[in-house]
């Protein structure tokens, strides 16, 4: 038998499968899906077994035999390795990383090189210091400089250098006692010496829980014995102790406000639950676009749609665009549906996410919610897949694998014969228009489910607050509408898109604003550090206190970011109680969870962050909401601001007033004749799908227009630029007349990391040709280019050009 393998090797020459022997001992066993090690070249290296067959059309004599298979049961159904294909095709990557991506970081391999001796008696003095008295020794002991003789001595036979694949977490095991009978313990007990106090309390406490498997930690935590107590009734046959698997269990609090109880459906949520059942009870593969404002119960719609699948015995994957999200809406799905329910986002440790995949893999759990990788959750029977809140540009990968969980979420619906729902307050226009086209099922939640009205929008205009002398970060509104909320005991929202405490320091004689060393990007200042930082590549220095360019004094903060705004609050209202949540407060496991459940538990009366905030959350006594500064991606250089910039405007204002109290939104700008703050004070979607469709169309973008991102970047700007152009002037040659090349040009933000960053976009209606041509230049890449340590990634379809 022979298994074609593709081998954990992220290089063009090998993005293919190789043929292995499969040794007899195998040959019963292995499965297409499953992990193997096999030797590649002078190493043993992880790979997937693709493909099984009778014969090679290589010389047998020259295949090598598969080292050892991983998986008896395999990791990857025969639907995952044609998704495999799909994407390697759909975004240009290498089919290993298609495959890596679909599993946890656990199932990953890590490679470890060790020093095997052959010959000790030949070793030189400062090798065998190392050495010492051991066969084999880990490579990382030996210190850089003696590598070229460890090379040396491997060959000449002195000693061999190997490399172990192993994988990165392991299962967790637990050691438990399986207590004896009340029989065998009772004679165990006659023949204790009375001064065995200790022993004599053990086997009392045994005897009462006779025939029962007991951790063995707590075995001594409930009865304040030690070990060697526990130890010597082994010993005597009083219990036996093993090791057994058990899970990790991620730390999903349940949050008081979430409800988990049905609701009563309005006419349109009984609509669009019929209509999606019908679909699914069908077996028809149909995508629907949920259009519902906020607060309209879209979450409850997802809900019964579940439940209905569950009942036919099928699967569903809810996902949800940031790991902020997952706390309230794991909280009313574990309340739902309880034990069928597993987690999978960011915030998980490998191990912890490694469990969650096994119990679904095992079919313990039907029911996944979690971020992008989710879509991946290894169901065999799906009844629904839906993306939550699906205009968020996070559902893109921004790494190789480049996909869209949209994109993935439609093909594994063809594959399994079931709807997607696609669900938003503000649909991205891409949606919206292939709803139009009838290309997806629009279904509307146009009155929100609990008959409360949308909260009123006042729209500030601080062109007007400067002039009449108010320089503070809030409005008089704003900050007379937080008093108010303090003394009713009622709960506020502030949010401003921007973390740290300034955007940047500037010299007020020169303007020289401090720069990043490493990047074309002005370094942010954060106040609990007094450091600079770069948000782009981590670099950090301390404040200068005078001018790097002319030495001037007169160096000064520019700029808003969350922890100005903190300390603002506390000087404004001293008995308000503020929490902040942003990516500085949130870096520690489970603390978007925390500082949630503190806030719905009335532990705060202010909450003030950055985007994460924006969505989902859905506590009662929210009734205030206030946008700090509504301009700021409203200036940000992307065909896409206006749609951003309206999407976060409409999904922060739905936070206010979602049960019996009434909301009052505070939106402060800058620009307040913009369309996008203006038509977002009525959450008015169709008017602004109907204005900014007219620019797209205007200016050729999507959904008019497929876009592609091809970026370069080298250390050097001469040989990233000329790069550029050779690849753009290549491309001009190779496709249609109708496509359109722009670029190249330099990057948004020119430099990171001291890499310069060139980029060119392809606009195009129909191109046939693309795929190909893009397949051809990426092999130039591979060939010419890359040997200069230049990189060059290419985006079908970006969520981004800046």
């Amino acid at each position: 038998m022979i298994a074609e393998v593709i081998t954990d090797v992220s290089a063009h020459p090998v993005d293919r499968p190789f043929d292995y022997v499969v040794p007899d001992r195998m040959a019963a066993v292995i499965e297409r899906g499953a992990r193997v090690k096999v030797p590649f070249g002078n190493r043993k290296v992880l790979g997937f077994v693709t493909g099984l067959k009778e014969e090679s059309e290589l010389d047998p004599g020259r295949l090598r035999p598969i080292d050892e298979l991983l998986d008896p049961e395999p990791v990857l159904t025969p639907e995952m390795l044609d998704l495999a294909d799909w994407m390697r095709e759909s975004t240009l990557c290498f089919e290993i990383d298609a495959l890596q991506s679909m599993l946890p970081s656990a199932l990953r391999a890590k490679y470890e090189k060790s020093i095997h001796v052959v010959e000790p008696e030949r070793l030189p003095e400062e090798a065998a210091r190392v050495i010492r008295t051991r066969r084999a020794v880990p490579l990382k002991e030996f210190p850089d400089a003696m590598l070229p003789l460890l090379k040396r001595l491997a060959a000449d036979g002195i000693l061999s250098i190997e490399t172990a694949v192993r994988q990165n977490t392991g299962i967790k095991r637990e050691r438990v006692l399986k207590i004896s009978g009340p029989e065998v313990l009772s004679g165990i007990r006659a023949g204790i010496k009375k001064g065995a106090h200790r022993q004599m309390a053990l086997i009392d406490w045994f005897l009462a829980h006779a025939g029962e498997t007991v951790p063995s930690r707590d075995v001594m935590e409930l009865t304040g014995t030690t070990r060697a107590t526990v130890k010597a009734l082994e010993e005597k046959g009083a219990a036996v102790e093993t090791a057994v698997e058990v899970y990790r269990k991620p730390d999903v609090g349940l949050m008081t406000e979430a409800g988990g109880d049905s609701f009563a459906l309005t006419s349109e949520q009984k609509e669009a639950v019929g209509r999606i059942a019908e679909s699914a009870d069908a077996g028809r593969e149909e995508t629907f676009l949920l259009h519902g404002i906020t607060g309209s119960g879209k979450t409850e719609v997802y809900m019964q749609v579940i439940r209905r699948v569950l009942d036919q015995g099928k699967e569903a994957i809810v996902l949800v665009p940031e790991i902020s999200l997952t706390p309230q809406i794991t909280s009313r799905f574990k309340k739902r549906f309880g034990p069928l329910v597993a987690v999978m986002h960011s915030g998980l440790s490998p191990g912890e996410k490694y469990d969650e995949w096994r119990r679904i893999q095992r079919g313990e759990v039907k029911v996944v919610v979690g971020a992008r990788s989710a879509v991946f959750a290894p169901f065999t029977n799906l009844g629904v897949i839906i993306l939550d809140e699906e205009h968020e540009s996070s559902y893109k990968q921004e790494d190789s694998p480049r996909y869209h969980a949209r994109d993935v979420a439609i093909r594994r619906a063809e594959m399994h014969g079931c709807p997607v729902i696609l669900g938003s307050a503000t649909p991205s226009l891409e949606s919206y228009a292939r709803a139009h086209k009838g290309v997806y099922t629009l279904l509307t939640l146009s009155e929100r489910a609990k008959q409360m009205p949308l909260p009123e929008v006042r729209v500030v205009d601080m062109r007007e607050e400067l002039k009449n002398g108010n320089r503070s970060m809030f409005s008089v509104e704003l900050a007379e509408a937080i008093r108010d909320r303090l003394e009713k005991g009622e709960q506020t929202v502030l949010f401003l898109n921007r973390r740290g405490y300034s955007s940047f320091v500037l010299c007020r004689d020169c303007g020289t604003a401090v720069q990043c060393p490493n990047c074309d990007i002005s370094l942010t200042y954060h106040r609990a550090t007094e450091r600079l930082q770069c948000h782009y590549c981590g670099h950090e220095e301390p404040v200068p206190l005078t001018c790097p360019e002319c030495g001037s004094e007169h160096i000064r903060f520019f700029g808003t970011g969350t922890q100005k705004v903190q300390e603002e609050l506390h000087r404004l209202f001293p008995e308000a109680r503020v929490l902040r949540m942003d990516v500085d407060t949130t870096r520690q496991k489970g603390s978007h969870e925390k500082l949630l459940r503190q806030f719905g538990d009335g532990e705060a009366d202010i909450l003030l962050g950055t985007q994460m905030i924006a969505k989902g959350l859905d506590f009662p006594n929210i009734t205030l909401v206030g946008v700090l500064s509504a301009d700021t991606m409203l200036r940000l250089s992307d065909f896409r601001a206006a749609e951003k910039t309206f999407q976060l405007l409409t999904q922060v204002s739905g936070r206010a007033g979602r049960h019996e109290k009434e909301g009052l939104v505070y939106i402060q700008t800058y620009a307040p004749e913009h369309y996008a703050v203006e038509l977002s004070k009525d959450q008015a979607y169709e008017p602004f799908y109907g204005i900014e469709m007219a620019n797209r169309k205007r200016f050729s973008y999507p959904p008019f227009y497929y876009i592609t991102l091809i970026r370069f970047s080298h250390e050097d700007l001469l040989t990233v630029s000329d790069t550029a152009e050779k690849a753009v002037s290549w491309l001009s040659g190779k496709l249609g007349p109708d496509t359109a090349i722009i670029g190249p040009t330099a990057s948004e933000v020119a430099r990171v990391n001291n890499r310069y960053r060139y980029q060119c976009l392809i606009k195009y209606k129909k191109e046939p040709k693309l795929a190909g041509v893009l397949t051809d230049l990426v092999k130039i890449y591979r060939n010419n280019w890359m040997k200069s340590g230049l990189l060059m990634s290419i985006d079908m379809n970006p969520s981004s050009i800046s």
